[in-house]
């Protein structure tokens, strides 16, 4: 299994170059914490750390 990093701008884990969300090709295999958004729109954390996508997030990267 390839490592996962997390993205320095939008903070989506992700395997590969760069980022499937942002294209973004920043990114850090040292994050801490993740978290699942499947309901952007009702979750009070997607909305505290300003997540509007359904997906696996790093809580800090």
């Amino acid at each position: 299994m390839p490592k996962q990093k997390a993205c320095k701008k939008c903070k989506t884990i992700f395997s590969g170059a760069k980022c499937p969300k942002c294209g973004s090709e920043e990114a850090s295999d040292a994050f801490k914490g993740r978290i699942f958004i499947t309901n952007p729109q009702e979750s009070e954390i997607a909305k505290k750390l300003k997540i509007n996508e359904k997906g696996e997030y790093a809580i800090k990267t």
